[in-house]
């Protein structure tokens, strides 16, 4: 299985992930690239960003992937 089979896996698992759980979670340290990856593999992917806290109170915005829901008709 190679990472982007992980991720695809992950977010059909989890709902979503972001580069902390990809690399934390897959080792894959270079998300952004591997879902670019899936999209040119014709998969419908979201993104969003989030806003947390860093450790230093600091607000930080980064990005949440999800798959795009497919419409029922």
């Amino acid at each position: 299985m190679n990472q982007c089979d992980r991720i695809l896996k992950y977010m059909n698992d989890f709902g979503s992930i972001t580069t902390l759980q990809a690399f934390t979670d897959l080792g894959c340290t270079r998300l952004a690239s591997r879902i670019t990856d899936l999209r040119h593999k014709g998969i419908d992917i979201k993104s969003e960003y989030v806003s947390g806290k860093n450790r230093y109170g600091e607000k930080v915005s980064y990005k949440k992937y999800s798959l795009a829901e497919k419409s029922v008709s």
